[in-house]
């Protein structure tokens, strides 16, 4: 399969031309490559770890949640040369969607850890540039039992802030460092809102707002949309993959 051919059925399946974004995540192709693309590497981040990783594995493309151009328009120097020194070397492609898989409906960070929840989605929430980046749904669950249920598919320790309701029923999720749309989850009227990260002034949003909060670590709740994504691209064209974990522990 053509490069081509993978990133124009990418743009389409992820609105990448629809979904408002950051000025530096460059969604779409960041670097082309002439190879035949037969064999996908997934991860978060465009780094030089998952780069050399993915030459290892002998990879024709590296399809990745946040790009190799987050630090804005810089000279190629440095880490920015190693990085595209080591891609161009290896003619390997990279592809990148931020937004656009944050808040897609079937393969979306947030979607895919609703369905691992069981959380019946209601809706979304939170708009962003005219676009909303969160879902919401029902669960009826102590929140103590959702904290010990996020950690176990996570893999990590979840902070709660239990500022709301000991049991849990209107739940939103937004993805990665989203610890503002907190003000936007209350505004939505739920309960409890999971993301990745937040600032200190974020506790007491939580506490005063009446809200349950849950900060499960940003590369944590980032790692499955890239996932789901490359099982979609294996059904439908057959492209073998793997995922290449590469986490910051934040």
């Amino acid at each position: 399969m053509q490069l081509g051919e993978l990133s124009a059925y990418l743009d389409e399946y992820l609105r990448v031309r629809e979904i408002p974004d950051h000025a530096s995540a460059l969604n779409g192709v960041q670097v082309e490559s002439s190879r035949e693309i037969r064999r996908i590497a997934v991860a978060v981040d465009a780094v030089q770890g998952t780069i050399d990783a993915a030459v290892r594995e002998g990879a024709d493309l590296l399809l990745v949640h946040h790009g190799l151009f987050w630090d804005g328009n810089q000279p190629v120097a440095g880490r920015r040369y190693r990085r595209l020194r080591a891609l161009l070397a290896a003619d390997l492609a990279v592809y990148s969607a931020h937004l656009p898989l944050d808040v897609h409906p079937e393969v979306g960070n947030n979607a895919v850890l609703a369905r691992m929840l069981a959380m019946e989605v209601q809706g979304s929430f939170g708009s962003y540039k005219g676009h909303s980046l969160g879902l919401w749904g029902t669960l009826d669950v102590r929140r103590e039992a959702l904290c010990a249920r996020l950690d176990e598919l996570l893999g990590s320790r979840v902070r709660m802030i239990p500022g709301g309701p000991e049991r849990v029923r209107r739940v939103g999720i937004v993805s990665g460092g989203a610890g503002d749309m907190i003000h936007a989850a209350r505004a939505a009227g739920l309960d409890s809102f999971i993301t990745g990260e937040g600032d200190h002034h974020h506790f007491f949003d939580a506490e005063e707002g009446e809200i349950n909060l849950f900060f499960g670590g940003h590369y944590a709740t980032e790692v499955w949309g890239v996932q789901a994504l490359a099982q979609h691209l294996e059904q439908r064209f057959g492209l073998a993959w793997s995922f290449i974990d590469h986490p910051t522990g934040l």
